[in-house]
């Protein structure tokens, strides 16, 4: 005989598995949303499966701080154009990110970099400036304000980094650990913290733990998400001029940066010890996203992480290979995740297997 307790137990999964449904829908309600859709697919897949699972109040803010802050990176990493012009511009942007110069200014600034764009996604993405710097001006205040915030660490990691690595033609490292501290928070450290806000801001009971613990360790996801970058960028980074591990390390080991790509396997000590970092910083990024009640939101969440855990497996496996070849997840493995996360409702017990499987 069926109870009412059955009944209940029936409409709860009945719901969420229609919640999941219509999360998992592609389509959008106005030629808008689905322009910005469109547009945040092209210049980020992986970005734009994850996001896919957010409610709609937490969607808009995210993708849209995303887009403002791919567009600044397009800017600082434009060739064609010196360093100090890309500054200044990128100091304009920002300027009319925060609301303290108009529209019409950055549009006409930005316009010199955009035929200078090789990807047509991101030259499409600077053709949307005014129409996100539009939508900025629409969000809820208290969005928008956690939108400039985040945005203007962002755009003042980017011009540290111009700065740094001003000529391409030498290869600089940074100087210590709390300078890659540094670059790791001010260009993802604040997302998590951003994106943390947000959560407790637009989610019912967002998380079991209070908002100063999701912060911290949001904050530790973020900076570990970006030095997995790092490692898997090392060995191209090194070619455009560029050595984010710090070069007290390298001198300790009588390694010179130019002699990283001819000796790697000199330098795998100081690689494998930032390896271990990131190993130690995802499991934070699991604590987070454990904590997360919400399943949609902790799907969204716990993602990065779990493709991070992969890189980080590749990039143990290629050892000082991993200079000399693209390291990358496969789109087979990271949709095989995503499958995971949507038919078992990103239930903790799901994630913790996917976690052991992707290490």
């Amino acid at each position: 005989m069926k109870t009412a307790q059955d009944d209940r137990c029936h409409h709860k999964v009945r719901n969420e598995r229609d919640l999941w449904d219509e999360t998992m829908r592609v389509g959008s309600r106005t030629s808008t949303q689905l322009a910005q859709t469109t547009l945040l697919r092209s210049v980020s897949r992986s970005f734009y499966l994850s996001i896919r699972f957010l409610p709609a109040q937490l969607r808009e803010p995210i993708a849209l701080a995303y887009l403002l802050a791919r567009a600044t990176d397009s800017v600082a990493d434009t060739p064609g154009i010196s360093v100090p012009v890309r500054i200044e511009t990128l100091k304009m942007l920002s300027d009319g990110i925060q609301g303290k110069a108009s529209r019409d200014v950055v549009v006409d600034l930005i316009a010199s970099f955009v035929p200078l764009q090789e990807n047509t996604s991101e030259r499409q993405l600077l053709e949307s400036l005014p129409d996100c710097l539009g939508w900025l001006s629409q969000m809820e205040q208290a969005d928008r304000n956690d939108i400039r915030g985040v945005l203007e660490k962002i755009t003042h990691g980017q011009m540290l980094d111009l700065q740094r690595f001003d000529n391409p033609q030498e290869i600089r490292a940074l100087g210590t650990a709390a300078d890659l501290d540094e670059y790791t928070y001010l260009v993802a450290g604040c997302v998590g913290e951003f994106w943390t806000r947000l959560c407790f801001r637009h989610v019912q009971n967002f998380a079991r733990l209070s908002e100063d613990e999701m912060l911290a360790l949001g904050k530790r996801y973020g900076m570990t998400l970006q030095l997995i970058n790092v490692l898997r960028d090392a060995g191209s980074d090194l070619r455009a001029g560029r050595c984010y591990f710090p070069e007290y390390e390298l001198n300790a080991a009588h390694l010179a940066t130019s002699q990283i790509l001819s000796e790697p396997e000199r330098f795998q000590p100081i690689y494998r010890k930032w390896l271990e970092k990131a190993k130690a910083g995802l499991e934070s990024a699991m604590q987070y996203s454990r904590a997360i009640e919400n399943r949609r939101v902790r799907a969204a969440t716990v993602l990065p992480a779990l493709i991070g855990a992969r890189t980080l497996a590749l990039l143990d496996e290629a050892g000082a290979g991993a200079l000399h070849r693209t390291v990358k997840v496969s789109r087979r493995e990271v949709r095989a995740m995503i499958w995971s996360l949507a038919i078992t409702f990103a239930s903790r017990k799901s994630i913790d297997a996917i976690w052991k499987r992707a290490k």
